[in-house]
């Protein structure tokens, strides 16, 4: 089925009393998760959600929930990092901490693959500026990983979104997937669209 056909038989599908994410997924093939990975990020043309984020700084910022070098103490318990990595979809840091954010949280943030990376969220400075300006990246775009399973699986839009808006973000999304796929098109096994609480429907981008 093409997306606007798709995207037009989720919309008619049970309402539901939230705004329900629309999901794509790119079950692959040849593609051994053990062995292979993708871990990207990606900007989109159509901001989904404002993201939860979180940053490792030296002092506390009033544009960021942010966690000081000196509150690192507090995060000895494995439970409580665990607790952390949940509450947040990003973390940004500052460079200079990387090091000690690395041993303090990197044991839950590194396989949770929410580590603040040279892409998108380690800070040269505290300002106020670069940390808006980071924030404001982080929210246009989102991170495509693999994890234990041979496919990919990413938030697109929301069902109050335009149908334009959603084809577009996927058609970038899944450009990107291709681009970071060892074999391309094909690792590529189906398709598949759906809304949170929905039925999956097959579909095809070109």
């Amino acid at each position: 089925m093409d997306l606007k056909k798709a995207l037009e038989e989720i919309k008619k599908q049970k309402k539901r009393n939230f705004d329900q994410a629309i999901d794509l997924i790119v079950n692959l093939k040849k593609f051994n998760p053990k062995k292979e990975n993708v871990n990207i990020i990606v900007k989109i043309p159509h901001k989904i959600k404002d993201k939860k984020i979180c940053g490792f700084l030296n002092t506390k910022s009033e544009i960021v929930n942010t966690i000081t070098k000196n509150d690192f103490v507090k995060y000895k318990n494995i439970k409580d990092v665990k607790r952390l990595a949940q509450k947040y979809d990003f973390f940004i840091a500052l460079s200079s901490l990387m090091p000690s954010v690395a041993t303090t949280f990197g044991r839950v943030l590194g396989p949770a693959k929410k580590m603040p990376s040279p892409q998108l969220g380690i800070l040269p400075n505290e300002d106020e500026k670069i940390i808006s300006n980071i924030i404001s990246k982080i929210n246009s775009t989102i991170r495509i990983v693999t994890r234990d399973e041979a496919c990919i699986k990413t938030a697109i839009g929301k069902q109050s979104m335009k149908e334009e808006d959603i084809i577009d973000n996927i058609k970038i999304i899944y450009k990107e997937i291709i681009n970071a796929l060892p074999i391309k098109r094909e690792n590529v096994k189906n398709i598949i669209i759906k809304s949170t609480m929905g039925k999956p429907i097959k579909v095809e981008v070109k």
